[in-house]
Order: structure tokens, then C-alpha cells, then sequence
């Protein structure tokens, strides 16, 4: 039910929850973590960061880190902030119109399910995922990680430039 861009931008929050306190993560080492192509990564951390997910420094020691705690994240918030999750109040046939007056033949099955997945993202925060390991399941992670240890810099918060 996830899109790409959303398992993307799951992946890469994981990722900088994991970051010691003060740490940023360069694009690259989050791409390399993750299994992300770069660039398109790079635009998903944006698109996080401009809902106040993430922030980012530039220049030498940035990159990206959370911007609030791990614990106040959910999935919803992650997955909103990439599509529409409006969206999915939509008929499961598409295009048609369909309502507790007029259902379809999915109407009700499908709203069960529906609000069953949006109360999972809710209520299923980041930390929960860095606890849980669950990047260890990518192939790639092992891999990654010495890339992810050479982009990751600490500087203390009063030296941030706002973005």
C-alpha cells in the first residue's frame, strides 16, 4: 500500500533517528543506507524537511538529521508528508463514486481496512522502528554502514544556519 517514495523516506528517517544526538547524515551515506538512488532521495528529504520532519545544514559536517524526537514521528507522519493519504478515502475501484448510501462492492470491507492500515501509521512512531532494527532486514544495510560513519558529523546546535 506503500509507494516507493514512501518506503524511501521511512528508510531514510530510520536512518537519521539512528544518528547519535547533534549528528547529521550527508544524502549520500542516507542513499547508500538505505538503497535509495541519491537524487531522489535528496528530493524526499526536502519534501520531509519542509513539513518540519527533518532539518538540514549545508556545507562542511551538514547534511540531515530529525527535527523533533524519534517518539514524536509516526509512520502517518512520514507517509503524509510524501502523498496524499487523503487519497485513500477514495472508492478501492476508483473513479466511482461511492458512499454509505450508494457502496460499492468493496465499500465496507475496503473502509475496515483502510482504517485499520491509517491507525497502524499513526500509532506506529520511528523509535519503534530503530528499536526494533528493522533497517537490518535491508540487504544493503552491512554494506552501508562504514559510508554512513564517514558522512556523519556532530556540531553543536548554536552552530546551525537555519536553511
Amino acid at each position: 500500500m506503500l509507494s516507493r517514495s514512501c518506503v524511501h523516506a521511512i528508510r531514510a528517517v530510520v536512518v537519521l533517528a539512528s544518528l547519535p544526538p547533534g549528528a547529521y547524515c550527508g544524502t549520500s551515506a542516507v542513499a547508500d543506507t538505505t538503497g535509495a538512488p541519491r537524487n531522489y532521495l535528496g528530493k524526499l528529504l526536502l519534501q520531509l524537511s519542509r513539513r518540519g520532519l527533518v532539518e538540514s545544514q549545508k556545507g562542511l559536517g551538514g547534511g540531515f538529521r530529525l527535527a523533533k524526537s524519534p517518539d514524536k514521528i509516526s509512520l502517518h507522519d512520514v507517509v503524509e508528508s510524501i502523498e496524499d493519504v487523503a487519497r485513500w478515502n477514495d472508492c478501492a475501484f476508483g473513479g466511482r463514486d461511492c458512499n454509505g448510501d450508494s457502496p460499492c462492492p468493496l465499500h465496507e470491507r475496503w473502509g475496515a481496512v483502510r482504517t485499520a492500515y491509517l491507525s497502524l501509521l499513526r500509532n506506529t512512531s520511528v523509535a519503534e522502528l530503530v528499536v526494533s532494527d528493522a533497517l537490518a532486514q535491508l540487504p544493503s544495510m552491512e554494506d552501508a554502514l562504514p559510508h554512513l560513519t564517514d558522512e556523519v558529523s556532530t556540531q553543536p546546535t548554536s552552530s546551525r544556519r537555519p536553511q
